[in-house]
């Protein structure tokens, strides 16, 4: 494990025996043997009964694995081998629940494994196309089967499962499943739990009121400035009890027909 420079962000790296000769990818241990997941961070972060089935995972392809910081918008993603690197870069942001790490990290590991086998066989793989999901599938049944995650999520990743345009970033049976094992917030709440008109802060400080819903998620309203953006329904904000004063003068008046719609959302 090493600390990126100029980052807080931390590396660790998991590869199979036969990439000797790329081992700038590879951590060892200080008496020279390869780490395994029990003695890494890594290990602290997944659900109970995991580790050894991801390390058999993760000893498929060469895995560059970095835990990122908290991220607004994405939970994790993938990156494949270029000239300049010969592992796969998967990164996972390092303040989700153990089950919804071990869920992120699955899918982005399907990433990988799907641009090993189909690569070559086909033009152009799309992110989540049938081949992502064929290789989901795949690496998530033995988990689930294998009773290591609740049932309510167990639940929804086979339901997800069933459905061949799913994906997991946008599966809300999902989303909602490994939301209830957040640490608790008091004074936090989801986008959809609060009543229209209720007044909220998101992470990066901007204050909203939310609008009427579009599908899955919300129009808000920007209350310093009256823009309208589309915020998920599934994020977690902050409600005030006493929202702040709007400025005297906002100097130009938006509406929902002449502001910039944006997404406030997270994504895998």
């Amino acid at each position: 494990m090493e600390r990126v420079p100029g980052s807080d962000e931390r590396r660790m790296s998991f590869t199979p025996e036969r990439l000797e000769r790329a081992s700038a990818t590879v951590t060892r241990n200080i008496d020279g043997s390869r780490m395994s997941i029990q003695d890494s961070r890594l290990a602290g972060l997944l659900p109970d009964g995991t580790a050894d089935y991801l390390a058999t995972l993760l000893a498929r392809q060469p895995v560059v694995i970095r835990l990122a910081p908290p991220r607004r918008t994405k939970l994790g993603d993938h990156r494949p081998p270029s000239r300049r690197q010969a592992a796969h870069r998967i990164s996972v942001n390092d303040d989700l629940n153990p089950y919804a790490f071990l869920t992120t990290l699955l899918h982005e590991i399907a990433h990988a494994t799907a641009w090993e086998k189909y690569r070559r066989r086909v033009r152009r793989l799309k992110p989540h196309g049938s081949e992502w999901k064929e290789e989901f599938e795949s690496i998530v049944r033995p988990v689930v089967a294998g009773g290591a995650l609740p049932a309510d999520i167990a639940l929804a990743l086979a339901a997800f499962m069933q459905r061949p345009a799913a994906t997991t970033c946008t599966d809300r049976g999902i989303m909602l499943a490994l939301a209830r094992y957040d640490a608790p917030k008091p004074g936090f709440s989801l986008v959809e739990e609060l009543p229209i008109g209720t007044v909220f802060r998101i992470g990066g400080g901007k204050v909203f009121s939310k609008g009427q819903p579009l599908r899955s998620r919300h129009c808000c309203t920007e209350w310093s400035t009256g823009r309208i953006y589309r915020v998920h329904g599934l994020s977690r904000v902050e409600r005030l009890e006493e929202p702040p004063e709007k400025p005297a003068s906002p100097g130009l008046a938006f509406n929902a027909f002449s502001s910039v719609r944006r997404f406030v959302r997270q994504r895998f």
